[in-house]
Formats: C-alpha cells, structure tokens, sequence
C-alpha cells in the first residue's frame, strides 16, 4: 500500500472535519461514528483520527474530564470494522464477530475533555489475516496505539471474524430473529453507583442471587444503535465494568486496562448473568447463559494501566477459564 500524499508529493495530515460514513462502521446514528479519517501508511500500517467527544453518553458521571475506556475500545471497534472493508476486500454486508480484546491506558498520560471534542490519533498495525477457500478475509487481528497532542496515552488490541449474511444466518438459525426482552425494574443499582449518567446507562439487575444483563433501555444510542440478535460485546463489556463496581462497593469503578474473550453469542433468553471475583486492584469475569459460558475476562483498576496484555495481573483468571 502507498501512503497517500498531499501538495509536492508530502503526506496530508490526518483531518478530523467529518466522520466517515456511517454504514462502513456499522453505525445507525451519524452522532456514534468516532472515526474522521484513515489512511494506509505502509503494508498492514494505518493511521486514523477519531474525534472524542465530551456529550458522549459514556462520559463518567463523577465531576471528571475523562473519557471513558469504552469510547476507546469503540474506537477499536469502528477501525475493526472499516479497514477490512476499506481495504481487505471484506464484502459490506458482512458480519463482524469479536472473539477478544484488550486494552491499556495510562491516566496521567490520557487527554482531559475540554471544549468540543478532543482529536485522537491512532496508529494501526494489522496481523492475523484468514482467507477462505475463495480468498475473501474471513479474520484479522488489529493493534492500535493511542496519542494526543503527540504522546502516546493508550493501546488496545482484538481479533474479528468476518461471515457473510448467508453465513450468519446459518450459523444463527432460530435465533437469528431473537430481539432483547422488555427490561424488568427490580433489582438495578442506582446510576450513580456505578458512575453511569442515567438509569438508561444502567446494564444489570439483582434477580434471585444473581447479576444478569438487563438493560434498562433496549434502544439506547450507544449500546443499541441498531437491531441486534444477540448480546454485543460492548455491552457484555460494561456489564462486567458495572457488575465489579457493584460487588467492590463502589471501589472498582474506571478500570485502566481488561481482556475480553468472546467464547460464544451471549444470548438475549435467558437472560446472562455476570459472576464477578475481585482480587485487590482487579476483577475477573464470567458472563454465562444458563450453564454455558459465553464470555470470560478480566479488568485492572491500578493508577497506570499497562499496555502490554502480558503484564495485567491475572490472579484467580486461570480458574475461570
């Protein structure tokens, strides 16, 4: 690939003036599209701008100026999404599936929300790649580092696969129509207990014992953009985020690094439940459909988030797994 150049034959700087189309992300709504601009750089090597804004609905309800780590990893998901098609040939009415992520942020590094958004630039090194039998991609992995104002502030890493239509509703079969259940009131923590905005942000009730995803708004703007038949990752994400802040007490709050592994769908009936094991400055995670097990991870809450996967303190992790 060739990097792509401006006036005298010097690369154009990265712009964040408009976002990329709305559909090359898998976004309904124009107001949830973070990219503005990507660009090859070399074979494999991209580079991105994502304009962060402050009214986004994952910001912290907690007087802060920070932005939340799912604005980071949607980050990663939306680049996941338009690179493959942009660039390896993957057909747009494909589906994505996330069979994991991880991601690491140092707090005193990361950009403060002032006034409009704050501009990101991302720095993109892709891997993996699976072919089928007629060489369409069928997987990718993708590695991306963060920076502001020039400094790198975070990193973040996943694995996708890619089926066709086709492919999907194969795979999905009766539940292909599956649609989230009305939400039930009883049981859910108060919004602020778990640093959210509102009780629309709120993804989990008490039931008999148990933590189970239910989320109190099945049309919400960020976390259901667009019809879905099972649970997504996103949401799996932020229910185990809030499932830890509840069983710590509200201590685990705004974790600065975690790994997700996506095992299989997390379905809408029955609903899942999160089982959460806190171990110091981290928690482990499973989220389970009745006995099956449809997610594990876990979340790290020290003072500066290591970007290398390797290095997150996986105490108790193995035992889940």
């Amino acid at each position: 690939m060739n990097s792509p150049t401006g006036v005298g034959g010097r690369a154009r700087p990265l712009t964040w003036s408009r976002t990329v189309p709305r559909e090359t992300v898998h976004r309904a709504s124009v107001a949830e599209v973070l990219l503005t601009d990507v660009r090859p750089t070399a074979d494999d090597a991209f580079e991105a701008a994502a304009a962060w804004p402050r009214s986004h609905t994952t910001f912290p309800l907690d007087g802060t100026d920070r932005h939340s780590p799912l604005v980071l990893v949607e980050t990663l998901r939306q680049l996941g999404i338009y690179i493959p098609l942009r660039w390896y040939g993957v057909p747009p009415a494909s589906h994505l599936l996330i069979t994991d992520l991880s991601f690491g942020l140092r707090p005193e590094r990361a950009p403060r929300a002032g006034h409009g958004c704050t501009e990101v630039t991302c720095r993109i090194a892709v891997g993996g790649h699976r072919r089928g039998a007629d060489g369409v991609t069928t997987g990718l992995r993708l590695d991306v580092t963060y920076l502001a104002d020039g400094r790198a502030f975070a990193q973040a890493n996943g694995g996708a696969r890619f089926l066709s239509a086709h492919g999907y509703a194969a795979l999905r079969t009766e539940r292909l129509t599956a649609r989230q259940p009305p939400p039930t009131a009883e049981g859910r923590p108060a919004p602020a207990a778990l640093a959210v905005a509102h009780l629309r942000d709120v993804l989990i009730t008490h039931r008999g014992g148990t933590v189970e995803i239910d989320p109190a708004d099945p049309c919400h703007p960020f976390f259901f953009d667009h019809p879905t038949d099972h649970v997504p990752g996103m949401v799996l994400l932020e229910a185990a985020r809030q499932a830890a802040a509840e069983v710590s007490g509200g201590v685990l709050l705004h974790p600065t690094c975690g790994r997700l592994v996506a095992a299989r769908f997390a379905e809408f009936t029955p609903r899942a439940s999160v089982e959460c094991v806190p171990h110091h400055r981290t928690c482990v995670f499973r989220i389970h459909n009745g006995a099956e097990r449809a997610a594990y991870g876990v979340l790290g809450y020290g003072d500066s988030g290591d970007y290398s996967e390797n290095s997150l303190d996986y105490a108790g992790f193995t035992s889940i797994t």
